[in-house]
């Protein structure tokens, strides 16, 4: 069976982070809107408008240890199981997600409203829990109760800054955890990959200046970046449009979501080193990631 894996790295300590992931007060700050925990009595349930199919009861609790919980998701008429636990490497701490089965890498391009939720909802999710137990705000959740895609969130840096890191290929790759091509002027290419080649139509950037970052894919769908600064801080305001509200992208939303809550940690912290450890899926081509 498929399995994809997802670790990030964080300061807090091993007991805090797993205290973050088995107490229903702190699922309720960086998962769910709603969450019921008794470890106990066989009790592990997180349901509400931030949990994609978000009725309660989709959840059963499998196992636990001193380290990991293990549980049944039943999401999209699949039984997925999912093992969220904590490890320590080298005097770090590290927070892991694993869940079976787990689409083939691609699989959430063509399908963002089932593959592509599983393939980001979990990087998101520990984004805002790293964010959580390092006493930060976490970055975003995504809203699957509405098809709107919009956010709005304060960084402590100025608007260049925030231009400068969504431009520059070197800096992205560092935040983001994957290689992209850019063309920093309008009318350029961007496109996800060591080089165009890789993909054969990329996205076009349709305004580019000190408060606005505009990016147009082929298929119509338009990511916006609005910037207004003051006092050295920007508010940014990221919206999504230009797609069926029907079948909403969360898939690409949470990964765009989930790469600038360490843009952010980038920005502000001064000994910040990339949240993202590693990376597993099947089909993962060779050198579309950046690790440090």
């Amino acid at each position: 069976m498929s399995t994809g894996v997802v670790r990030v790295r964080t300061t807090a300590s091993p007991a805090r982070a797993f205290q973050a992931l088995t107490e229903a007060d702190d699922l309720r700050v960086w998962l769910a809107e709603h969450a019921d925990v008794d470890l106990e009595h066989g009790v592990y349930e997180f349901w509400g408008r931030y949990t994609p199919e978000g009725e309660r009861g989709r959840q059963k609790l499998l196992e636990t240890t001193s380290s990991s919980v293990r549980f049944s998701w039943l999401l999209h008429g699949t039984d997925y199981t999912i093992e969220l636990g904590v490890e320590e490497r080298d005097g770090q701490t590290l927070i892991v997600a694993s869940q079976s089965p787990y689409p083939d890498w691609g699989a959430g391009v063509e399908d963002e409203g089932k593959a592509g939720v599983v393939q980001t909802f979990w990087s998101l999710s520990l984004a805002n829990l790293v964010e959580h137990v390092e006493g930060r705000p976490v970055f975003a959740l995504c809203d699957f109760s509405t098809p709107e895609q919009r956010i709005e969130v304060d960084i402590a840096a100025p608007p260049e800054a925030i231009i400068h890191a969504l431009t520059d290929e070197d800096v992205f790759a560092r935040y983001f955890g994957a290689r992209c091509s850019i063309e920093p002027r309008v009318g350029g290419r961007w496109a996800m990959g060591s080089s165009f080649d890789d993909e054969p139509n990329p996205a076009k950037i349709v305004a580019l200046d000190s408060e606005h970052f505009t990016l147009e894919f082929p298929d119509g769908m338009v990511s916006d970046w609005q910037l207004k600064g003051s006092e050295g801080r920007t508010r940014l305001t990221f919206v999504q449009s230009g797609f069926d509200p029907a079948d909403p992208p969360y898939g690409s939303w949470m990964g765009w979501l989930s790469g600038f809550a360490d843009m952010r940690r980038m920005l502000e912290l001064p000994d910040w080193r990339p949240m993202w450890h590693s990376y597993e899926a099947p089909g993962l081509p060779d050198g579309v990631l950046v690790y440090e």
